[in-house]
């Protein structure tokens, strides 16, 4: 397609006026296609059925899992995810199905009691966490509901603009922390380098107790190719700086999302202090399914290869994704986009104040994408330019029906935009 940049009035509105025409034939369709979160389709939850077959309740070491007790999960849970993680069994706490979940409570024993010695959150006259930018949605509103004031720390290449963090980390002993998904973020795809990672281990903070909140959801989640993230606790350990971390892991899109489980890892001291207030809030998440989901995967390499069936599934929808791109946006550069390596998001940048109008066009034809502004704190994209995609769950079809009127939207809406700020 042409540039539009290169277009007069009448071609843009003539372009505008067929364009239109589409929209409205869509209109007629009454479609719901919704392609919002990063939901695993049927395809994906079917790799995992046999794990509803296993019934087993007796570990290794001769335990009836169907009792109380085992705060820290299965010896076989921890086992597991230390090959696959490369982290100490010893400092790792099996939870429930859900890493938010976790994330959560552990802001809220920050948030309450404070880490060891350290003063709780709640008792300081305020509390900052740095946000990178463009993030996860879903990060920010669990920060949001302690009233922790976010921070946007903009996504570079190679992970996160660290200039930026050191010097707001050296100066502000308000500011406790950073949360990220570093190996194939969300959105934006972006996997940090070991620079960047060694960075953040050795940084001077002015808070004794700054978190680095490590949401490490897509560590096996490999699609075009497998990218190895350095890791953060070798990097932490070479500058005694252990303390600061908070490793979360899950199987959410590995067998079950509303079954799968869940980890925190940390440090010894992270471990003990974590466990005092642990033990008060449950006797021990779901050991059964802790058993269940390490007879189902096995070992790290059973589990790479399950994971390598995933991204056969989710490959041809991401190929739907950057191909529809590239083919209505390579020579007119109206709209930009990340080109990931695995994950399960594709980010696009419309031209400034347009991700709204794109999102609502969408809606109106019944294309469902996530909320524009979702991907910054606050729903505050200060552009108004981000869209995060989520491929994974519609079908192949109505993946590029959605597409389709995605690029549709963009391009009527650029439009719109082009003749109004140059009075055309």
């Amino acid at each position: 397609m042409k540039n539009f940049n290169t277009l007069s009035k009448d071609q843009l509105l003539q372009c505008k006026k067929e364009l239109k025409k589409q929209y409205d034939k869509y209109l007629i369709e009454k479609l719901n296609l919704n392609m919002s979160r990063g939901k695993p389709c049927k395809e994906q939850l079917d790799l995992s059925n046999d794990m509803l077959n296993i019934n087993d309740y007796i570990s290794s070491d001769n335990i009836d899992l169907r009792n109380y007790g085992i705060l820290d999960g299965i010896k076989e849970a921890k086992e597991l995810f230390s090959n696959i993680l490369n982290i100490n069994k010893e400092n790792i706490i099996i939870g429930g199905n859900s890493t938010l979940n976790m994330i959560y409570d552990a802001i809220s024993r920050l948030y309450t009691f404070g880490y060891m010695d350290n003063t709780p959150w709640c008792k300081l006259q305020k509390v900052k966490f740095l946000c990178p930018v463009p993030g996860y949605d879903r990060h920010f509103d669990i920060l949001k509901k302690f009233n922790i004031e976010m921070i946007n720390i903009p996504i570079t290449e190679n992970g996160i603009n660290m200039d930026m963090v050191e010097s707001l980390c050296k100066e502000d002993e308000y500011i406790k922390g950073i949360i990220c998904v570093p190996l194939y973020s969300n959105p934006t795809g972006t996997c940090y380098s070991k620079e960047n990672i060694d960075r953040l281990a050795k940084m001077k903070t002015k808070a004794k107790d700054f978190k680095i909140f490590w949401d490490n959801a897509y560590a096996i989640h490999h699609i075009y190719e497998r990218v190895e993230l350095y890791n953060i606790f070798d990097a932490c350990n070479k500058y005694n700086t252990q303390d600061r971390i908070m490793y979360f892991f899950s199987t959410s899109k590995i067998n079950f999302p509303g079954g799968g489980v869940s980890l925190i890892a940390g440090s010894d001291n992270t471990i003990k202090d974590t466990l005092k207030h642990l033990s008060t809030q449950t006797i021990g998440y779901d050991k059964i399914n802790q058993l269940r989901t390490v007879k189902f995967l096995k070992n790290k390499q059973n589990t790479l290869t399950l994971m390598d069936k995933h991204a056969n599934i989710l490959k041809p929808k991401f190929d739907i994704v950057l191909n529809t791109l590239n083919t209505n946006f390579k020579d007119n550069p109206i709209l930009k986009w990340d080109s990931p390596k695995g994950g399960y998001f594709v980010s696009v940048y419309t031209l400034d104040g347009l991700a709204k109008k794109v999102v609502d066009m969408c809606k109106g034809i019944g294309v469902i994408l996530t909320d524009a502004g979702s991907t910054y704190p606050n729903m505050l994209d200060p552009k108004d330019s981000n869209i995060r995609l989520a491929p994974s769950f519609p079908t192949t079809t109505e993946l590029q029906k959605a597409m389709d009127i995605f690029c549709l939207c963009v391009k009527i809406a650029t439009i719109d935009k082009m003749i109004a700020q140059n009075n055309l």
